[in-house]
């Protein structure tokens, strides 16, 4: 595989990462100072999100799980797929058909670093540096068209990070230009951060807007984000919280708070 050349310069470490952050909140190690005390600045006033990200985290899991196994989805594009970590997309596609092919697409170099280490082996995987909303770039790109028969059918991954994407790019947009390049009996995942309280939605969205230095959209409402699936086919249980989405138990853990959760679902394309 070809990859972009990267150094430890690229990254500014002391400008958090929504990546980087995700990772810490996972108990992973690939993190800086600045991501972990803007986790804890986080963590004070909506204490509930790290067992918002092991949710989270869970919920793609189950999902690529159920479109390997009882779908024979095959084929897996995961947009700001973040930092790898265990249960990574290819490895839950793969053990249920170790033909499954992944690429994997984020903005974040050091995202790129990792992911070549864990992936250069594994010839049906694919980490691509590229911006989620480039939709033309991602679709054209040589590791993409390499892994990715777009005349089959492709399940397309956008899992905690559309609150990443400001209403002036049109998220709404960007789900409708991805699902217009894919074939029938293709699926899209989309979930994001919501919350019913305006004092959350502000605060986490200005906290996030300034601590990433812009790299960041918003806390939105459920009604938000149902927008985002219109005109799909969405699988039962339907737009839920993503811990009720299928549990692999009837005693699996489900998210415990009225602060903020991580809501969306699975839609079918016909």
């Amino acid at each position: 595989m070809q990859h972009k050349s990267w150094s430890p310069d690229a990254i500014d470490t002391k400008v958090p990462s929504v990546a980087r952050m995700y990772d810490y909140f996972l108990g992973g190690d690939d993190n800086y100072q600045s991501d972990r005390e803007a986790c804890e600045q986080l963590l004070q006033q909506v204490p509930s999100t790290k067992i918002l990200a092991v949710n989270n985290r869970n919920f793609l899991r189950r999902v690529v799980r159920m479109l390997a196994s009882e779908y024979g989805i095959r084929q897996f594009v995961d947009h700001g797929s973040g930092l790898p970590t265990q249960d990574n997309v290819h490895q839950v596609a793969q053990a249920v058909a170790p033909d499954s092919r992944v690429v994997y697409v984020d903005n974040d170099p050091i995202v790129l670093a990792h992911g070549r280490a864990l992936l250069d082996e594994n010839e049906r995987t694919a980490v691509i540096q590229a911006d989620m909303r480039d939709t033309d770039g991602i679709f054209a790109h040589e590791e993409t068209r390499r892994l990715i028969d777009f005349d089959e059918p492709v399940a397309a991954l956008f899992v905690s990070v559309m609150h990443c994407i400001p209403d002036s790019d049109d998220p709404g947009a960007l789900v409708r230009r991805v699902a217009e390049r894919l074939a029938p009996g293709s699926f899209l995942v989309v979930c994001q951060l919501v919350s019913d309280r305006p004092e959350i939605r502000a605060f986490v969205t200005e906290f996030m807007e300034q601590a990433t230095g812009g790299h960041w959209g918003r806390v939105r409402e459920e009604h938000e984000v149902a927008r985002f699936f219109d005109g799909l086919q969405i699988l039962e249980p339907g737009l839920v919280e993503v811990s009720t989405w299928r549990p692999d138990t009837d005693l699996a853990p489900v998210q415990q708070t009225d602060e903020w959760i991580e809501w969306g679902g699975v839609a079918r394309l016909a």
